[in-house]
């Protein structure tokens, strides 16, 4: 389907040609293992596998309370294939979809773009997936005691898990909802996500899990839940309980719910061992056929090849200065090196004495996943590189 471009176009067509891989979809890949393992967790849920990545703003923002000066509307955030017409930066685009179809337990899984800067564990496209349960605003101390009645096994004890979230004026519950009736609500998502990472890390020593407070237009109360892993903490779901008026407006006036998105790479990461979320994209056999249906398998490097580094550094257009965003740069890097990039990093931020000039410097680590980059190769890339981001944000180079 064709759409028109307007002042607001910035997808890219190695964006674009992302839209197609569906690997929560793909047999044996991690993301679908880690997909049926949560599945069969939430196996009372109805999973909702199919919604497109291409949403309206309306879908995407306004239906779910975002402010009109809310970061995420920006272009240096999400990716944008007209003024009105987007690529979803996360689930909860489709969660109006779901309620409307009468479902009060469901799943979304799905890829997510977001424009983003380049490392090992960031990646311009990503997968979620979104849940939601709701009860009857009447009968929801009652449902909810009977949800919960399982006990915690004695198995998971090897994992830690710290809460010292508290509500407060700052992360409030919603006055619409009466205090028990929240609680309650707030408890049994706790739970519900406390009893899945259990779950799912069994086998993972002494992982830490910590839960911290957070916000979101669509949630209130709202937490994040973090993972400890490779020396820092890694978030790998946002949650909270639903916005009363999203459910209202999804003709749910006598529901309160919660919700989460979890990031899928950032959890198959940690249970297979992959270290660098760019491999989730590799069509190297060596890397797909590590994996079998419904096992967690740990991955075995393949011999990492040698990375090239190369610097760019340019002088900023005084006028322009406040319009440069790194997201910016690292588009432009992403778009012509595609995956051969490993990390970019800003290594140095001069600003000359006299002339009141800035000047940046970035390091870019190329680093093939499945060959030997030559030196002649690179240059050429990083030639291009230089033109493109010459042009495109209108600096000088160094």
């Amino acid at each position: 389907r064709a759409y028109p471009r307007d002042n607001l176009t910035n997808v890219t067509p190695s964006i674009l040609s992302k839209t197609t891989r569906q690997l929560y979809l793909q047999q044996y890949h991690p993301i679908l293992i880690l997909r049926n393992c949560i599945e069969s967790y939430f196996d009372k849920f109805h999973h909702f596998n199919s919604f497109s990545p291409i949403v309206t703003t309306v879908q995407n923002f306004d239906e779910l309370g975002f402010p009109a000066n809310h970061p995420g509307r920006s272009t240096t955030d999400s990716y944008y294939i007209n003024n009105s017409i987007m690529l979803r930066t996360h689930t909860s685009a489709h969660q109006r979809q779901a309620f409307q179809t009468g479902a009060e337990k469901f799943l979304i899984s799905a890829d997510v773009y977001r424009r983003d800067e380049i490392d090992t564990c960031h990646y311009p496209v990503f997968h979620q997936m979104e849940g939601a349960q709701i009860f009857s605003i009447n009968k929801a101390i009652e449902e909810i005691a009977c949800d919960m009645q399982i006990s915690t096994s004695q198995q998971y004890r090897h994992i830690n898990t710290d809460d010292n979230t508290v509500i407060s004026t700052t992360n409030p519950i919603q006055p619409c909802h009466p205090i028990e009736v929240a609680n309650a609500t707030i408890s049994h998502l706790k739970y519900s996500l406390n009893e899945l990472v259990k779950m799912l890390f069994i086998d993972e020593k002494n992982l830490q899990v910590r839960w911290v407070d957070a916000y979101f237009p669509f949630t209130s109360p709202s937490w994040e839940m973090e993972i400890f892993y490779q020396g820092k903490w890694l978030e790998v779901c946002g949650c909270g309980v639903i916005k009363q008026d999203i459910l209202n407006n999804a003709g749910q006036p006598d529901k309160i719910g919660w919700a989460f998105g979890l990031g899928l790479e950032r959890i198959a990461m940690v249970l297979f061992n992959i270290p660098d979320i760019r491999l989730f994209w590799s069509k190297d056999p060596r890397f797909i056929n590590q994996f079998t249906s419904n096992e967690i398998i740990k991955f075995k490097p393949f011999s990492k090849y040698p990375s090239c580094i190369k610097d760019l550094s340019f002088w900023m257009n005084n006028d322009k200065e406040h319009e440069f965003h790194i997201t910016n740069f690292c588009e432009i890097v992403r778009d012509i090196a595609e995956d051969l990039v490993e990390d970019v990093k800003l290594i140095d931020d001069f600003m000359h004495p006299k002339t009141k000039k800035r000047s940046l410097c970035f390091r870019i680590n190329y680093r093939s996943m499945d060959r030997t980059c030559t030196n002649e190769e690179i240059n050429g890339i990083q030639d291009k590189i230089r033109e493109s981001v010459a042009e495109k944000l209108d600096v000088t180079l160094r």
